[in-house]
């Protein structure tokens, strides 16, 4: 008798680390059923691709995976989840050979829906209304596949309608994870050998504003007694989320890293509105302040968003200023990209792509030498750093890790250094990488006790 189901695996995920969580977490699943995990580039009796839909670019991405997908083996069974597959179900049905589409819900029913499918021969479709959606959907992933630092996701959707933003129709409206299973994750993962946990989500400080007496700050505060946990970071934080309990948070915590991603889009106050944002320059500023007060050193990343439609050059140089004045250690920029079904696809006075790309370059540029200015101040610093891997295959002796605040650096080890909290010099520091040498390997009691002291 022909076996019931198939026994290979193969995924790919498009865009952000949510989905990389998500599929880490599907891959659990799986392998509970008996499947075996192989690459995407191999044969595989069933292909599971991640999709993004954060762009245009995105779908058109995702569709082209798809594709590689069905030709690969016209005979597995073709999942497709996330993002684009939960905002267009219809389009991707449309792709002959997909088999089944479940969206960024329900995704343990995938099962179910391959069954269907081998008794049908037909496509599946899995995709209910994500706003209806009031409950976060848990997925233990208590090990990952290829990292050194884990993830924990801890909330999913976002109540925000930016108008350049596609991202509430697809993840839904803000739902929390329960605390209890957050913490339980939390001490699996610190079982499992994991130092530092990133606390990751769509709208990831807005924990618990669905929470009944319940929020951000206390459970960063649940998180600061778990034992055995090093580093607590935090991937994502708006302006508007840093309330002065969380800021009292930061300034007590031990774990908490000197490295926050603090989301600007652009320093300018008109187009700010325009963007649906909710806050002005002058709040970001003052939110800065305080919380550079209570984490001294600290690296602020952020995302900044250029040729949003109407912006004039007295805009952009507006930005340019506040991010200057701001002096990041980092900047994530994006030329403005017209996302379907966003306010912002239909607004008039669309910028030229030659200004955006000229703008994204001027902003590039200012960022290097920014994060340049940030990493001069640790010349000579001893800074804790955990390796993640080799530096290259030609250079295996030399390892690659991210200190609390966020500075890759470059310093000659052995493998089994990796996943250790270590005492690196800074000798060289730059941008994108820090030359270090390596100075000793820290205990755990020598690391509490430092912290403490």
């Amino acid at each position: 008798m022909a076996e019931k189901l198939a026994k290979t695996v193969s995924f790919h995920t498009l865009g952000c680390k949510v989905n990389h969580y998500e599929t880490e977490g599907i891959w659990r699943m799986f392998k509970e059923q008996g499947y075996e995990r192989v690459d995407f580039d191999h044969n595989a009796d069933v292909y599971v691709i991640n999709t993004c839909t954060v762009t245009n670019t995105g779908d058109k991405k995702s569709r082209q995976t798809i594709r590689r997908a069905i030709r690969k083996n016209p005979d597995a069974v073709v999942c497709v989840t996330g993002c684009y597959a939960q905002t267009s179900p219809g389009e991707i049905m449309e792709i002959p050979g997909v088999d089944v589409v479940v969206g960024t819900q329900e995704r343990k029913n995938i099962f179910s829906y391959i069954e269907e499918h081998e008794k049908t021969k037909g496509p599946v479709n899995g995709v209910s209304n994500i706003m209806k959606n009031r409950v976060f959907e848990e997925m233990d992933v208590p090990v990952f596949t290829d990292r050194t630092r884990a993830s924990l996701k801890i909330q999913e959707g976002c109540n925000n309608f930016c108008t350049f933003c596609i991202i509430p129709w697809s993840r839904g409206l803000l739902r929390s994870r329960d605390p209890k299973n957050v913490i339980e994750q939390a001490n699996k993962l610190v079982e499992a050998g994991y130092k530092e946990l990133v606390l990751t989500g769509i709208h990831t400080a807005g924990y618990g504003e669905d929470l009944k007496d319940y929020n951000f700050a206390m459970l960063l505060e649940e998180l600061e007694q778990v034992e055995g946990l090093e580093r607590i970071r935090i991937s994502s934080i708006e302006a508007s989320q840093i309330t002065d309990e969380v800021i009292r948070v930061l300034d007590s915590s031990k774990k908490i890293v000197r490295h926050l991603h603090i989301p600007l889009q652009s320093g300018s106050d008109t187009v700010l509105a325009r963007m649906r944002r909710k806050y002005s320059t002058d709040f970001y500023r003052q939110k800065v302040k305080k919380i550079q007060k209570a984490l001294p050193g600290l690296a602020i990343t952020s995302d900044v968003i250029v040729g949003f439609p109407g912006e004039t050059e007295e805009e952009f140089q507006e930005t340019y200023e506040f991010i200057k004045e701001i002096g990041y250690s980092e900047l994530h920029v994006f030329p403005f990209s017209r996302r379907t079904g966003t306010p912002a696809t239909r607004m008039d006075n669309q910028v030229e792509d030659e200004v955006k790309e000229r703008r994204v370059h001027e902003l590039i540029t200012l960022s290097d030498q920014l994060a340049k200015e940030y990493a001069s101040k640790y010349q000579d610093d001893v800074l804790e750093v955990i390796p993640e891997e080799h530096a290259s295959e030609q250079e295996d002796n030399h390892l690659i890790g991210y200190t609390d605040n966020y500075m890759k650096v470059q310093f000659e080890g052995t493998a089994d250094l990796i996943g250790k909290i270590v005492k690196v010099k800074i000798t060289e520091p730059g941008y994108p990488i820090n030359k270090g040498v390596f100075v000793r390997v820290m205990d755990h009691a020598t690391h509490v006790a430092e912290k403490n002291a």
